[in-house]
């Protein structure tokens, strides 16, 4: 089968610059009989001699398009804020060009597929060809979310921001094409529950993320006499929220449970954003570092025993945890930070709700080591056989077949 892949990233390893990962391995371990010729806008900047890497990595033939005159106007006078102003989000005015579009046709594909929601615009122009369009997420389900956070609310010039990008959103997916031949696939269940709602008509399958690298497997210990636990990802909207109120529940618990904590853990937080927490617990007596960068984050995450995921919001699914669950780490993370992960909370993962939660959880823990460690193997091997690349890609290019003859 001949498949075109239209997007605006290069695929890559890992995700640089942009979400290349994630079509990095659903190429990697596609069927041997799937030809793919990407055609991308490299948005991500990689050099040539990455981009040949990834070519003979995933057996593909990579060509470029040219970014639109406009979009180099716009980015270059520092117009960006003109895109409140338009009717859809920016990115959907792109299109390819007439010999851009006739150079994909005389390879004669026998798939279009397309990566991400706001190049629906850009399979349109390819209505007459059976389509694959990975959105991954739905967008106007990101901004719904947005809007119930405490941070949105109590600052007019965000909820504002996030409400204009909600309509936008929202006004572009009701208007995804519905025909017989084109499949739309996500990463998120309530994902495509939020896109049906929008347009029920469309042909919408949740496919769950796959993970990516992984280092050796290995026995599952926690370090003595002080277990390891890592924050990883950056201090954000996703994160703010929930990492502030936590950071509170600590400060009030009494002294002799404060102490225990402190005995019991080492602190790492992986990503930017993290100096106040860092001060804070340190000037309260807890053994915590920062590291704002990691050279090959995959051989630091390793270092470490669980893996706390204060998420306030989200869509889809979550790299990072994927990560640390693939590489056995025991995995604490609110509701958004495991949805669209096959672990069940108490056997394979750990989820919590509310920050005033946690601090018992550690304790029981450092208590109940053996324990935990059971439920590490247990999300490791779930996510080794759910979430494997292989299972994966063969489950996407396995629906393509459908999109001419069924609607769900």
């Amino acid at each position: 089968m001949k498949v075109v892949f239209i997007t605006p990233v290069t695929p890559f390893k890992e995700n640089k610059g942009g979400p290349s990962g994630h079509p990095y391995h659903l190429m990697l371990k596609r069927p041997a009989d799937i030809e793919i010729t990407v055609y991308s806008y490299n948005s991500n900047r990689l050099s040539s001699d990455l981009i040949q890497n990834v070519e003979q990595e995933l057996n593909v033939t990579i060509k470029f398009l040219k970014e639109s005159w406009w979009r180099n106007w716009l980015f270059k006078l520092h117009l960006n804020f003109i895109r409140l102003f338009l009717k859809y989000p920016i990115n959907y005015y792109r299109r390819l060009r007439k010999s851009e579009v006739e150079q994909i046709k005389s390879l004669h594909p026998d798939l279009i597929w397309g990566y991400s929601q706001e190049f629906c615009a850009i399979m349109k122009q390819f209505k007459e060809y059976k389509r694959l369009h990975t959105v991954p997420d739905c967008y106007s389900l990101h901004f719904y979310r947005r809007l119930g956070l405490r941070t949105t609310m109590m600052n007019f010039m965000e909820r504002w921001i996030v409400l204009i990008n909600y309509i936008k959103h929202y006004r572009m997916e009701s208007e995804y094409d519905d025909s017989n031949n084109i499949i739309y696939h996500l990463v998120g269940e309530e994902d495509k529950k939020f896109l049906l709602d929008i347009k029920p008509s469309l042909n919408a399958h949740f496919i769950r993320h796959p993970h990516y690298e992984l280092s050796p497997l290995r026995e599952i210990h926690f370090h003595q006499p002080k277990i390891k636990l890592l924050v990883a990802g950056r201090y954000d909207l996703y994160s703010e929220q929930t990492s502030d109120m936590l950071l509170e529940v600590l400060f009030r618990l009494p002294d002799d449970l404060r102490h225990n904590l402190q005995d019991s853990f080492e602190i790492t937080f992986l990503g930017k954003g993290w100096k106040k927490h860092v001060e804070s617990l340190k000037n309260a007596g807890f053994d915590v570092e920062n590291i704002v960068f990691a050279p090959d984050y995959i051989e630091e995450i390793i270092k470490h025993d669980i893996q706390l995921n204060p998420l306030t919001t989200g869509t889809g699914t979550k790299g990072k945890v994927l990560d640390a669950l693939a590489n056995g780490l025991l995995v604490l993370g609110t509701p958004y930070a495991l949805e669209n992960i096959a672990v069940e909370h108490g056997k394979s993962c750990i989820e919590w709700r509310n920050a005033d939660e946690v601090p018992g959880i550690l304790l029981d823990i450092a208590a109940n080591r053996e324990k935990y460690e059971q439920i590490a193997e247990a999300g490791r091997a779930a996510v080794l056989k759910e979430h494997n690349p292989a299972k994966i890609a063969k489950e996407l290019f396995s629906i393509e077949q459908k999109a001419a003859s069924c609607k769900r």
